[in-house]
């Protein structure tokens, strides 16, 4: 049994996407099943990689985290994603190639601890994952440039004692002032440190519904250079 990671396949053909689903600190890869199982009836075509975090949980039992958090301060938590940032990417690049899924038709789903590796990911590397939907989660440290080949979605319960919401608020009204940004925020008044069936309804909309900002750049791109002498396609 592999026990880095779980795989539900597509329910229909071949992967066409894939989603990377990263859990928070203290649980595994078989916690965000039932999260696994709700994408795979909203997307059949794809593949479903639940990720194990790379150490045993500081706090015992049988969970997993991505880095330490005892005796963690705030200036200390980038250096400790650092310090594993690499090998999930790597492990990323590996299941893209394994599935035949591009960079494009990836999505990163992280919740807490999860969120923040993501979200340092495709800081670390733009354009590794298509999108990211950061669950409760938060940046180590503020990007100081915006991804532009990824959209980040961001959903929070307004009441969570663990991360607070503020987190994503700064982290969306920072992403405003960088050149190319494309992040939403989704807040749940009253909901705690939780995936909540209303964040999921967020989630589909934004999936389904968001155009992304690179996408509306290259068509209009394209229109202006239909328009301009000699550009695009002509018609004789």
């Amino acid at each position: 049994m592999n026990t880095t990671y779980l795989e539900m396949p597509p329910a229909e053909g071949d992967a066409q996407q894939l989603m990377v689903l990263l859990h928070g600190v203290g649980d595994r890869a078989e916690g965000l099943r039932p999260l696994g199982e709700w994408l795979q009836q909203q997307f059949p075509q794809a593949a479903i990689v639940l990720m194990n975090g790379f150490d045993a949980f500081d706090g015992g039992g049988a969970g997993r985290q991505w880095f330490s958090v005892m005796g963690a301060v705030e200036a200390e938590r980038p250096a400790r994603v650092a310090a594993v940032r690499q090998r999930l990417i790597d492990d990323i690049r590996h299941h893209q190639q394994r599935l035949g899924v591009g960079e494009a038709a990836t999505a990163l789903v992280g919740f807490s601890q999860g969120a923040i590796m993501a979200l340092e990911a495709v800081a670390a590397v733009d354009g590794l994952a298509g999108r990211v939907l950061a669950f409760s989660g938060r940046y180590a440290t503020l990007p100081a440039a915006a991804p532009q080949q990824t959209t980040l979605h961001f959903f929070h319960g307004g009441a969570d004692p663990v991360i607070s919401a503020q987190h994503a608020r700064a982290a969306v009204e920072h992403l405003a002032t960088l050149e190319g940004a494309d992040a939403t925020l989704d807040i749940a008044e009253r909901i705690g440190h939780q995936i909540h069936p209303a964040m999921l309804d967020c989630a589909l909309n934004r999936l389904t519904r968001h155009i992304p900002l690179r996408t509306w750049r290259s068509a209009l791109g394209g229109v202006a250079a239909a328009a301009s002498p000699g550009g695009g396609d002509q018609m004789h």
